[in-house]
């Protein structure tokens, strides 16, 4: 098993044994063990449905084991709930954030563990450990500040920040970072040690191989709903790692295959708007356009306005030599624009309808016979698309939320096709999924731009953004500061730290 076969059993403070776990015929978890140490960091690694969220999941009392033992600091461990994990001294910050919108930052940090006075919430007390907590974690926002006027990276903060205020004795983090930037990614790494310091132990769920290795002490390994195995970070490799994961070997995971690029497709000319200022790029056929920046640096703002959801105030938008104006998404895909939003469980995918339904969403005009959907038509076209992206599903008829994170943006990326765009916007395509599926994106994205398609990709992932644009565009606080060629990326003169200098507004 790796390296926790040499040390003594009383530094473990959870000890899994047998864990087995089934939804009907499908097995999620079978005979798993897990051990976490006292005061180490512990990165969890697997594709997505290899059992890591369902072994969470049945660490906190979501879901009750079918078969196994669970112990925690030396004794028995069964819990009804979330509730009584954080009693005991367990919490989990799940990658699907669940702050209360409509609450203060203050109320979120100090829900279910309320200062009261009499029979009422005692708010200026709140408010005041508040500003004390945000302080420590250097975090600048007011405590009365409504979470739902947050941006994502602020609200999983608040999340994290109030996962660590309880004195937990074991922190879960199911991909802590997907939402954040550098400078937020290394707060983050400053809280996880000085956990550590505190003898808190860190269970880490990540597909980011940079962060694994920065801040894990060790790493357990699943594929297909078993445990493979346990090592030190020291006797692995990124591509040792992922051979265990995915049980073959993927060369490389930023697959980019160089298309032919062509014509100018979209060009905007000083578009200037909430959180962005005199933008002007344009982007061809075959071409995948990198865009890049810290959270809230107007990458996702600029596109969001170019696809009708947010107005700008000046500016100019052409496509293929006409101005255009898309006042609103319908406009936008009508002129030949798809964008596939960052939060794909919030705003592109309704979870709890069938994937045949959430690929046929935008486009139920295109299917119509009559006043009447051509449901033949559908499940014919919508299967063709399922299978080219390869989506893996049991059938068209299955839920959205019973996918893996892969499989949903697969699913996303394919109703937007449906709708023969010339311009395909991806904000963070690969956010939360794993390597294999991470790999399946880069080769579709690649295979979309053979087709004479210009693609559009933000990304916080500098690996990632640096690997598969053919060309990469910086922002600063709004502004674009840089401006890079792949020949120039490829051949060593524009490195990381280059373009980090620029996500930070060097000149």
């Amino acid at each position: 098993m790796g390296e926790n076969t040499a040390a003594g059993k009383n530094d473990y403070i959870l000890e899994c044994q047998g864990l087995s776990k089934s939804f009907g015929g499908t097995k999620a978890l079978q005979n798993v063990e897990l051990h976490i140490r006292r005061g180490e960091v512990h990165a969890l690694v697997g594709e997505n449905g290899a059992g890591k969220s369902t072994l969470m999941k049945t660490i906190i009392g979501l879901y009750k084991a079918d078969s196994g033992t669970m112990s925690f600091e030396g004794k028995p461990y069964n819990v009804s709930g979330p509730a009584e994990a954080i009693r005991k001294g367990i919490t989990m910050i799940h990658q699907e954030l669940n702050p209360e919108p409509h609450l203060t930052v203050a109320e979120n940090i100090f829900l279910h563990n309320e200062d009261v006075k009499g029979f009422f919430l005692n708010k200026k007390e709140t408010n005041r450990k508040a500003r004390e907590i945000l302080k420590e974690f250097n975090f600048d926002i007011s405590s009365t500040r409504l979470v739902d006027d947050l941006t994502l990276a602020q609200a999983q903060m608040i999340e994290i920040i109030k996962a660590v205020s309880v004195n937990a004795k074991m922190v879960i983090m199911d991909e802590p970072t997907s939402s954040l930037d550098n400078e937020e990614t290394e707060q983050l790494f400053k809280t996880i040690r000085s956990l550590k310091e505190r003898g808190v132990s860190v269970v880490y769920i990540s597909h980011r191989m940079e962060e694994i290795f920065d801040i894990c002490d060790t790493v357990s390994v699943f594929r297909d709903g078993q445990f493979i195995d346990c090592k030190s970070i020291s006797e692995v490799t990124p591509q040792s790692l992922i051979s265990m994961m995915v049980g073959r070997e993927i060369q490389n995971v930023f697959s980019k295959t160089d298309c032919e690029i062509g014509e100018t497709v979209l060009k905007v000319e000083g578009l200037t708007g909430k959180g962005f200022q005199d933008i002007s790029f344009e982007v061809h056929q075959g071409e995948i356009l990198g865009f890049t920046g810290l959270a809230g640096a107007g990458r996702s703002e600029t596109m969001r306005a170019i696809f009708g959801l947010d107005s700008f105030v000046s500016g100019k938008i052409y496509m293929e030599g006409k101005e255009i104006s898309n006042k609103n998404p319908r406009q936008a895909i009508n002129h030949g624009i798809a964008m596939v939003n960052e939060d794909r469980r919030q705003y592109g995918l309704c979870l709890y309808r069938s994937v045949n339904e959430n690929i046929s969403l935008p486009n139920l005009w295109v299917k119509q016979k009559g006043l009447f959907l051509n449901k033949k038509r559908e499940v014919v076209e919508n299967r063709q698309i399922a299978e080219m992206l390869t989506v893996k599903a049991a059938s068209l008829d299955e839920e959205a939320i019973a996918l893996s994170g892969g499989n949903q943006q697969k699913v996303v990326i394919a109703k937007w096709l449906m709708s023969n765009p010339k311009v395909l916007i991806l904000d963070e395509p690969t956010r939360g999924v794993d390597v294999g599926a991470k790999s399946e994106i880069h080769a579709l994205m690649c295979e979309f731009a053979k087709k004479g398609l210009a693609v559009i990709m933000i990304s916080s992932e500098l690996p990632e953004v640096m690997a598969m644009s053919d060309r990469l565009i910086v922002y600063h606080e709004g502004r674009i500061t840089g401006e890079f060629r792949k020949d120039e990326i490829r051949s060593g003169d524009v490195t990381q730290e280059v373009v980090l200098s620029k996500e930070f507004g060097d000149k």
